[in-house]
């Protein structure tokens, strides 16, 4: 129960500050944004041992850099995706030069494609802001009840090699509870689709719980218990968003087929 109260606790102090910048956009989320990035990166970089050789820590540092800092200023979405091409094909040179095989590159796709999703999404708009409030309703409600349906249901183990403490009842009540919240966040601003997008919410909510898996199946792969720990009760910026950088991903990838690369938010989210 200490552990719960910590978590709490760090919540109520993080939740408010991440939704005050959503709620202003632009530069601050933005900024807010590529902090989160570079913190997943050296997670995942710690972790899978990439920072022992100083030389190769900083040119993956300074690769992840790029497409970053191309999001934080405002570059559309499409040149900065364009952009992460050859930072990665440098990585994945890096990586053979240090023998980390693959490891750099993956981890700096992993920490920008959801950052550049995340800016996309949010734009400068009021759809942007909806959407969202979306994601965190749908993820954030998905990850508070699975944790609380499957203490009380219990039943089979959903992946017992990768995450021995969660449920199928887990998932499912996560699930229920995920799109309730992305449904009612929607119908109460008056989102014109909100009946469509009980079925994006499902499609996010399988994300973030995809997401959450992925990243217990690379801490289980290390040996680490957490991936950090930054944040007190919940470990490091990767174990807060693991499921977030799942379903911002496939948020954008639902929106820019809906309504193209600069505005995914622009169909979905119509008033």
């Amino acid at each position: 129960m200490s552990n719960l109260r910590l978590r709490i606790l760090s919540a109520l102090v993080l939740a408010p500050a991440v939704l005050l910048l959503a709620w202003l956009g632009g530069l601050p989320f933005r900024l807010l944004v590529a902090v989160a990035g570079f913190a997943i990166f050296y997670e995942w970089a710690h972790m899978a041992g990439l920072d022992r050789r100083w030389t190769a820590a900083g040119a993956y540092g300074l690769l992840l850099a790029v497409p970053l800092l191309l999001m934080a200023a405002g570059t559309p979405a499409d040149v900065t995706f364009v952009a992460l091409v050859p930072v990665l094909l440098a990585a994945l040179a890096v990586g053979s030069f240090a023998g980390h095989g693959a490891w750099g590159a993956t981890g700096i796709a992993y920490a920008a494609i959801p950052c550049i999703a995340f800016a996309a999404l949010r734009g400068g708009d009021t759809a942007g802001l909806v959407a969202i409030a979306f994601l965190f309703a749908v993820v954030w409600a998905t990850d508070v009840f699975a944790y609380f349906v499957g203490r009380a249901i219990g039943g089979p183990k959903l992946a017992p090699a990768i995450s021995p403490g969660k449920t199928w009842s887990g998932a499912a009540g996560g699930a229920l509870f995920g799109v309730a919240a992305g449904v009612a966040v929607a119908a109460a601003v008056g989102v014109a689709h909100w009946p469509m997008l009980a079925l994006v919410a499902i499609f996010l909510s399988v994300a973030s719980q995809i997401g959450d898996l992925f990243e217990s199946w690379i801490k289980r792969r290390y040996g680490a218990k957490d991936s950090s720990r930054l944040i007190p009760g919940h470990g490091g910026v990767m174990d807060r968003v693991d499921g977030l950088v799942a379903a911002a991903t496939a948020l954008y990838v639902v929106g820019w087929l809906m309504s193209g690369a600069e505005k995914p938010a622009a169909v979905l989210f119509a008033f």
